[in-house]
């Protein structure tokens, strides 16, 4: 008995100091639960950067992405025959069967898949958690933004390569091309078109270096 007194006596000491101390709870869905930026609700789908390359629907373990497409004629003007390409005819991804492991995120190559914090998607019946690409982009919406870049941090290798000079080639590097496809002037020579400017004008184009203003 004095065991099961002194147990007794220690089980209602707990509850009394429990009782003395805030409560803690939120009253879901009442109130909405503040969720980490990096939470793993659901896997939301941005179809424009889908290329239908099928490195998702082979990585994950669980065979939960559905895919089908069909190939497309593209013609090229110039080309010397028409391109295909592929589109996206079905994008599915069964939550039943998801273990929400992101390898699919982490294989994408074109940042077509994303985590959302989205959680409310349960269903009466299991077969209702196969959802299709039209559901998976409204769920692209709430992707929240991606954190700020630590400034003390190493660059991004986007930006390491953005930054990096031409070849010593002398070729421009890609993406270097002044808009509208014309190409940047020498340096110390006239700007690219500028002598066919001056021939449809009936002048005299300009060449060698301009002599510099008197």
């Amino acid at each position: 008995m004095n065991g099961t007194g002194k147990g007794l006596a220690k089980g209602l000491a707990v509850t009394l100091k429990t009782m003395t101390r805030r409560s803690t709870t939120r009253q879901y869905p009442d109130v909405a639960p503040d969720l980490p930026p990096r939470s793993r609700g659901v896997i939301a789908l941005f179809e424009e950067n889908c290329t239908v390359c099928m490195l998702c629907a082979r990585e994950c373990p669980d065979w939960c992405i559905y895919i089908d497409s069909h190939k497309e004629e593209v013609v090229v003007p110039g080309a010397a025959r028409a391109r295909q390409r592929n589109v996206l005819d079905r994008f599915a991804i069964d939550f039943s069967l998801c273990m929400y492991c992101g390898i699919c995120i982490e294989a994408c190559p074109f940042d077509a898949l994303y985590w959302t914090p989205e959680f409310e998607y349960a269903e009466y019946d299991i077969r209702d958690l196969l959802h299709e690409k039209d559901r998976l982009r409204e769920w692209m919406w709430t992707v929240p933004a991606p954190p700020a870049h630590d400034p003390n941090g190493e660059p991004a290798k986007e930006q390491v390569a953005a930054s990096k000079e031409p070849a010593a080639t002398g070729k421009p590097a890609a993406g270097k091309a002044a808009a509208g496809g014309v190409a940047p002037a020498a340096a110390g020579g006239p700007a690219a078109g500028a002598g066919r400017d001056a021939v449809a004008a009936g002048e005299e184009p300009a060449t060698g270096t301009p002599e510099p203003p008197g």
